[in-house]
């Protein structure tokens, strides 16, 4: 506990805009927030209160990070696993565990328990030659979706392959791999649940997530013209899931729709890009949510506060013309109910440095907002 306040004390290993947001979350709850930043200059690192210096791979620096917390958690999926249990076994509480967070670091893994569950996945194999590649494409049809088992993100460490010699160019870099069939997809769905150390679990509406150039765009809530019975599908295999894997914290699961159904694509376990939009569109945010979940609060009401939240990635520009500050102006005079949040970042073309959330009473009278809106904090033009 913090003797300042008597209420808990939360560490956050990582410093980006997930630590930043959650950082917004636990001043409303009275907490503490601890933040682990590489850097000074980090998103979180800019407006936390108690930030120490160091990196997620360096174990004595993880042991005197979390010295004094009540709970240590994550803003991303890069801390080995090993290290995760070395410190679970001294005693620290550190959500997700490493049993649980392993599945969301290792696709081969994901894919292995996922499958043993009788989850919903794609077809796929584990890589061991170019060879491999082609057979299963023999048996599924090219093109097909070669994953690295570890890393990626931001369609990074994805790749679409469409013959043997684009296998054995990739093979031949000597990154592991996997190998899955090209899901014919009507659109990408993410369902995010959240699980506390006594097994409540909160639900959240299933949303529609857009994608450009495998980055998140744009987010629907709720997921526009989704038959209740396949929600409610989602959602149970979101929480079935948590439970499954023993996670604690925020679950979120990226989805395939299908003419079939669902299909699982990914899984995070931290707050995600999939549920920003909560901040304003829902009764609790996914950041005060995970807060909850690692402390073994009871969960949070999930229910939408407006029939229709959009939110909109602000991505960076070219350099030159208006600046952001400028742009800022701007919006707030033409939308004054977007709401805006920046991350602190320095902008750099195609990378993500802030979102803009709309509500309101139709989604397409709220997309059309979004968009605007992060177009011109983009590109300075509607």
């Amino acid at each position: 506990m913090d003797t300042r306040t008597g209420l808990p004390v939360v560490g956050m290993v990582g410093g980006g805009q997930l630590a930043r947001m959650t950082h917004q979350a636990a001043i409303a709850l009275g907490q503490s927030l601890r933040v682990l930043s590489e850097s000074p200059d980090d998103s979180a690192a800019l407006v936390a209160a108690d930030v120490r210096i160091g990196t997620h791979t360096d174990l004595a620096a993880l042991r005197e990070f979390a010295k004094g917390c009540d709970a240590v958690t994550f803003d991303h999926e890069h801390v080995p696993t090993a290290h995760i249990a070395a410190l679970a076994a001294e005693g620290v509480k550190i959500y997700p565990g490493a049993e649980a967070i392993l599945y969301a670091q290792d696709k081969r893994q994901m894919r292995e328990r996922l499958s043993a569950l009788g989850a919903p996945v794609p077809q796929w194999r584990p890589v061991a030659s170019a060879q491999d590649i082609a057979d299963f494409a023999g048996s599924v049809g090219w093109p097909v979706v070669a994953k690295a088992v570890r890393g990626g993100y931001d369609g990074r460490g994805v790749w679409m392959l469409d013959d043997l010699a684009a296998a054995e160019e990739l093979v031949g870099t000597g990154t592991e791999l996997i190998v899955e069939e090209r899901v014919p997809l009507r659109r990408e769905l993410a369902a995010l649940v959240a699980r506390s150390p006594f097994g409540q679990v909160a639900a959240y509406p299933v949303v529609e997530t857009v994608q450009q150039d495998g980055i998140c765009v744009e987010v629907l809530a709720p997921a526009p013209d989704l038959p209740e019975d396949l929600a409610v599908e989602a959602q149970q295999l979101a929480i079935d899931l948590a439970n499954a894997l023993g996670v604690v914290g925020l679950l979120a699961v990226e989805l395939f729709e299908t003419e079939a159904g669902i299909v699982v694509n990914e899984l995070a376990m931290r707050p995600h890009n999939s549920g920003h939009w909560t901040i304003e569109g829902a009764r609790t945010s996914q950041f005060e949510q995970h807060l909850r979940a690692v402390l073994d609060y009871p969960m949070g009401e999930t229910s939408l506060t407006a029939p229709a939240v959009v939110m909109a990635n602000v991505l960076g520009g070219e350099p030159g013309g208006m600046s952001l500050d400028e742009r800022l102006h701007h919006l707030f005079a033409a939308d004054p109910g977007a709401r805006v949040h920046l991350y602190g970042k320095q902008v750099r073309p195609g990378r993500k440095i802030g979102h803009v959330t709309v509500l309101g009473d139709t989604m397409t009278e709220v997309r059309a907002r979004a968009v605007r809106a992060a177009r011109w904090l983009q590109e300075g033009q509607q």
